[in-house]
């Protein structure tokens, strides 16, 4: 009698388990790859895109895998956003204003000069209206975009020599992309674009004076203290810089709801921990950068009143000739003054109390 119970209680388990492995093999099964625009090194930069594959994996219990490649694995990382147009590959990890070349108006995405801080850009883009503006813009391109992280408030710059003046920028080789870099050049800076892997050597041959990156962890991981002594604050062109997750319109179509719903809870949790890693990784490295010499200084008010001008006449100017532009620059500068009157009042009034000199 035991036996018998034994093999019926065998029979139901095994055809238990050969239903479950049929249901399992039943079941979606996606593999993407994604690129980032970052090195592998630039851990948090970088790890933005592998924190997303882990999450979309853990919530489809390994049925939708992303495999994320660094930047010139597959494409450099200034060509993200086309390696995704184009079906290379399903999605990317990339900065928008690296392509203002294609659209101007994805500076907004990113962030810049003079713009929103980070919590600000995430009010704009989640509840403002900026999230809209910004697909319509990508779809152009076959493309939708998800937030997908923040430096916050970058620095500006290392530099050579010490800044006093506007006449001191004159001339001056900097790496700095984007509207970052032709704000700079209107106030007589020679704008370099390099990637990340290429900006010690410059630095280091004097192909370039003066380079901005990141903040404190990245720019100490990228080395640049051991060429270049001045450390500048703050970045005038980046409050903030927002990373995107780009997706191709066509694959994404083809994903089950569920794996969809993954990978936009991964990406928001992405967009909110990236910034929550910076703001406790960079005070110890700006410390450690302070203890071996570097020199650390505020852009005189002379420099950031001038590039405020040649700022404002950029986006006027712009605006004037592109009529998406005028449409995501007029949504995003009315929001900014809403934002700025608000903050005025109760953020800045406890940080000029609160918060000590530098």
């Amino acid at each position: 009698m035991k036996r018998r119970d034994f093999l019926k209680r065998a029979g139901v388990g095994l055809a238990a388990s050969l239903a479950y492995t049929a249901y399992a093999q039943a079941q979606p099964q996606v593999r993407w790859r994604l690129v980032s625009s970052y090195p592998r090194s630039l851990d948090t930069l970088y790890g933005g895109a592998e924190d997303l594959a882990r999450r979309v994996a853990d919530l489809t219990e390994g049925r939708f895998q992303i495999r994320v490649y660094q930047a010139g694995e597959i494409v450099p990382g200034a060509q993200v956003l086309d390696a995704v147009q184009q079906g290379t590959v399903e999605a990317g990890h990339t900065y928008g204003p690296f392509y203002v070349g294609k659209n101007p108006a994805l500076a907004f995405d990113g962030g810049v000069p003079f713009g929103l801080t980070y919590r600000q850009h995430n009010a704009w883009m989640l509840f403002g209206g900026g999230l809209e503006l910004l697909r319509g813009v990508y779809a152009d391109f076959g493309l939708l975009q998800f937030p997908g992280g923040n430096t916050g408030a970058q620095m500006g710059g290392w530099f050579r020599k010490e800044i006093q003046t506007v006449n001191d920028l004159r001339g001056l080789r900097m790496r700095i992309p984007g509207l970052g870099g032709v704000v700079m050049g209107r106030l007589g800076v020679v704008p370099q674009t390099l990637a990340a892997g290429d900006i010690y050597p410059a630095l280091e041959r004097g192909t370039i004076d003066a380079t901005e990156f990141s903040g404190p962890y990245d720019d100490e991981k990228l080395g640049f203290y051991k060429v270049a002594r001045y450390y500048y604050y703050p970045s005038f062109w980046e409050p903030s810089a927002q990373l995107s997750f780009l997706v191709s319109q066509r694959e994404w179509q083809r994903l089950p709801k569920e794996f969809q719903e993954a990978f936009q809870v991964a990406a928001a949790e992405v967009n909110l921990t990236m910034m929550a890693k910076y703001d406790a990784l960079n005070p110890p490295a700006l410390q450690r950068l302070l203890r071996v010499g570097v020199r650390l200084r505020r852009w005189p008010a002379e420099i950031m009143r001038k590039a405020l001008q040649e700022a404002q006449a950029l986006y006027e100017e712009q605006a004037a000739k592109d009529a998406t532009y005028r449409k995501v620059y007029a949504a995003y500068w009315a929001f900014r003054g809403e934002q700025y009157r608000w903050f005025s009042v109760a953020e800045l009034a406890y940080e000029t109390f609160a918060f000590p000199s530098a």
